[in-house]
């Protein structure tokens, strides 16, 4: 084992720890999913129209967490299945505005109890307070600027 100063061990690194905890809630939503030929970005891009009504790409791809690039690639295909329409509004060109199709609904509706059931299992084993805290903190740690950020490790975290 090679000594690296500065870096905490892999079983306490944040990166690393976000991924496992993306996989293991991921893990169940990509079986729901499975059956319907759904991944999971198209998953989200569904959810975000299903909950906030027909949207800019660019803020589809900030609420669905996808490179805009990536959500262009996606849409045609979408659009193709019957998930989603799209269309570019009248008093700007460039933009293009998609919404959730009643097929997109109803699959997403087909989902909802199994989805609906993943989520009450995560609360029965991790607790419904402790998710809220989890959901709550990670709010907080989106808020951070850690791009432009100093690396001075000798400041205090703040509590």
């Amino acid at each position: 084992m090679i000594d690296a100063p500065g870096f905490r061990h892999i079983r306490r690194s944040l990166p690393i720890a976000l991924l496992r905890a993306r996989e293991t809630v991921m893990g169940p939503i990509r079986d729901m999913l499975a059956s319907s030929g759904v991944n999971e970005q198209k998953w989200r891009v569904l959810r975000v129209l299903q909950e906030k009504g027909p949207q800019e790409l660019s803020q589809v791809a900030a609420e669905a967490v996808l490179l805009l690039s990536s959500l262009t690639r996606m849409v045609g295909p979408m659009v193709d299945e019957g998930l989603i329409s799209r269309m570019t509004p009248p008093e700007d060109r460039r933009k293009t505005v998609v919404a959730i199709t009643p097929a997109g609904l109803a699959l997403v509706n087909a989902h909802a109890g199994q989805s609906a059931a993943i989520l009450g299992r995560i609360e029965t084993e991790f607790g419904h307070d402790r998710l809220e805290q989890l959901l709550d903190l990670l709010e907080d740690l989106q808020r951070l600027d850690l791009r432009g950020a100093p690396t001075d490790t000798s400041a205090k975290p703040k509590r």
